[in-house]
């Protein structure tokens, strides 16, 4: 085994995850001692996210690119790559306005800090969950690839080779909604939706209890939904342990996302509730980068919900495969 090798199970192995996550906890309850955050310690903590998300990503994305044998593993790979791009690009508009003063109350001004933490952990237990789960995406294209090699013809048309689509009068009630929903038409229509509301309650610049409370129930349902799905595919793929591995990490990243969601809307409904239902944007950026925000939850939710789409086929694909190699 290689130095490369041997520092990637190292980096990905589940105790150094745990150690970065202790040290990211640890070290946003040293900086938020005195309830505010100095700039070289935004710059560190930025910083060290913006360098793990993009190195993440040009990582997913070469392996989406050089991977050679099964069109899916680079379908899946892709996705992956695409929710870490959004995720990073949130990160870096973020720290981007947060460094130049262009953003100053996110929900409830005195408690700000508490935000900025859950944040920096939920965006740190994301990254977590991602390297954990590429070692195991590894395994799943080379546990493919070992039984192709047994049915060379097979191999070559697998990517079209899967169980027979069914018709929609076959299909279930949820069946059929979860075919709707994973649809990439479907999740367009949704990111176009999500566009047009979020120009249509900032017209005003200020913020009401209603608008934010139809945004936040949006994403709680998206997001918890979705999480619930994921942690109910493992039940049903227990002959592939690295699918099985994959779909744990998905959801623990999922999970922290939510999590930060819950957070933020919990403060923001209080600050409103307050307030009188109304909370003015006197900063006229701070309504630019809570729709940047917005914007970007939605789509991660709906790269994520593809994403899961190509770890369904994949999983077929390898049943396929496997029940094919097992006659032999």
């Amino acid at each position: 085994m290689g130095i490369k090798e041997s520092l990637g199970k190292v980096i990905e192995d589940k105790r150094t995850l745990a150690v970065i996550i202790i040290l990211a906890i640890l070290w946003r309850a040293y900086i938020s001692l005195d309830e505010e955050i100095a700039f070289w310690e935004s710059m560190c903590s930025g910083i060290a996210l913006i360098l793990l998300g993009w190195i993440l990503f040009a990582y997913f994305y070469g392996r989406a690119a050089k991977l050679k044998g099964w069109i899916i593993s680079n379908r899946v790979y892709l996705g992956f790559g695409v929710c870490l791009c959004v995720i990073n690009i949130f990160v870096l508009v973020y720290y981007g306005m947060r460094w130049y003063r262009l953003v100053h109350v996110e929900t409830y001004l005195p408690l700000d800090f508490i935000l900025r933490d859950v944040r920096y952990v939920a965006l740190v237990v994301f990254y977590c969950a991602v390297i954990w789960s590429a070692g195991y995406l590894k395994k799943m294209h080379e546990d493919y690839t070992a039984l192709s090699e047994k049915r060379t013809l097979l191999h070559i048309v697998s990517p079209l080779l899967f169980p027979r689509v069914k018709k929609l009068k076959e299909m279930s009630v949820w069946e059929l909604l979860g075919t709707v929903i994973m649809d990439e038409r479907t999740l367009i229509v949704i990111i176009g939706l999500t566009f047009l509301w979020r120009i249509f309650i900032t017209f005003d610049k200020q913020i009401m209890l209603w608008e934010s409370a139809c945004s936040g129930i949006a994403l709680f349902i998206m997001g918890w939904l979705f999480f619930a799905y994921i942690c109910s595919m493992p039940a049903k793929i227990r002959d592939w342990s690295g699918l099985v591995r994959v779909y744990h990490g998905l959801s623990t990243g999922v999970i922290a996302v939510n999590i930060y969601v819950i957070v933020y809307y919990a403060m923001e409904w209080y600050g409103l509730v307050g307030s009188g239902g109304i909370m003015k944007v006197y900063v006229p950026l701070d309504f630019v980068f809570r729709d940047i925000s917005y914007f970007a939850l939605v789509i991660f939710y709906c790269a994520s919900i593809a994403l899961s789409k190509y770890l369904k086929r994949a999983h077929e694909g390898y049943s396929l495969l496997s029940a094919d190699v097992s006659k032999a």
